[in-house]
């Protein structure tokens, strides 16, 4: 069994090519520009080692994460679009660089490309991927809707907000690692064991950003401190607190996240640790993080080959005790 990082340098060394036509360069160029950005990666690294749980990696797992990976950099172009971003990994986003209906046009033929790569595997598989593929496909985009459309509403629901998290962030996890399984023809239930394994550690990785968004160390997370807190965003934190603060506390964060007072972020932190929110998403990413590794307990293979997605959740959340 192979480590994260080493699956992850043997994919990035199968993927850093050229994946488009040279004309028309209008077209092709801003897709090649994005794909060299770079990224962490780790959606098509996820359909490996779902492969390599249960047998070793046959090829048309390379080309089921290629095309994951072409999905997730479609996804990125257009909600830099949405979200009018500049930057994107410190670099100019495509939109910004190349403009905006290009942008579009550079999203959809990385999505075809996409499918494209797909109509490589073997034919055994293909019905079965493309129909999962799809599936997490619409379910991505529903997310994004309602996290625009949590934009807009005064107060969300910490199921609804868990509902968006799931959808724009979790099955995609939880797809990949599902979508090496079928390639490694893992049964129906250790199949699903695997998909709910990556669900939840995606739950469980979202409340750690937004709670060290808020509470992290700014020199080792790289981000400003209370990002989302300036932005009005919602996350795990301020759902907490809207739902269990006392009346004039409520009023007061509503205020702060209406105004533009320059101790925003220290009063809004203030009342998070009020309202022990900040205990609260530590617990709350515990649960997760355990019921993830309780799913992954239950695949029906030898203990030593779940040693790298193991070893994956541990790097991707530490555990607060």
């Amino acid at each position: 069994m192979q480590s994260f990082e080493l699956l992850s340098q043997k994919f990035n060394l199968y993927f850093d090519k050229r994946h488009f036509p040279e004309e028309p360069a209008s077209l092709y160029e801003p897709c090649e520009y994005f794909l060299g950005i770079g990224g962490k990666r780790i959606r098509p690294v996820l359909c490996l080692m779902g492969n390599e749980l249960f047998e070793e990696i046959r090829e048309d797992a390379w080309h089921v994460g290629t095309a994951i990976e072409l999905f997730h950099n479609f996804t990125l172009i257009h909600d830099d679009i949405m979200d009018k971003a500049p930057l994107r990994r410190g670099k100019e986003t495509v939109h910004h660089k190349y403009g905006g209906n290009t942008a579009i046009l550079t999203g959809d033929v990385m999505l075809l490309k996409a499918y494209e790569e797909l109509n490589k595997i073997n034919i055994s598989f293909l019905r079965a991927i493309l129909t999962l593929f799809n599936k997490t496909a619409t379910r991505v985009c529903e997310g994004q809707q309602m996290d625009m459309d949590f934009e807009q509403m005064e107060n969300v629901s910490l199921d609804a907000y868990l509902k968006m998290i799931e959808l724009k962030t979790s099955v995609a996890l939880a797809a990949s690692l599902q979508t090496g399984s079928i390639i490694g023809g893992a049964g129906e239930r250790n199949q699903n064991l695997l998909s709910e394994f990556g669900k939840k550690l995606g739950i469980a990785f979202q409340v750690q950003d937004d709670y060290l968004d808020a509470f992290g160390d700014p020199g080792k997370f790289g981000k400003q401190v209370g990002g989302d807190i300036l932005a009005n965003k919602k996350t795990f934190l301020l759902i907490h607190a809207m739902e269990t603060a006392s009346p004039a506390m409520k009023k007061e964060l509503a205020d702060l996240l209406s105004g533009k007072s320059a101790k925003k972020v220290d009063r809004v932190l203030q009342i998070y640790r009020d309202c022990k929110a900040d205990s609260w998403a530590l617990q709350l990413k515990n649960k997760y993080l355990d019921e993830a590794f309780e799913h992954l307990e239950d695949i029906a293979v030898l203990s030593k080959r779940k040693e790298p997605l193991r070893e994956l959740a541990h790097f991707l959340i530490k555990r607060d005790h």
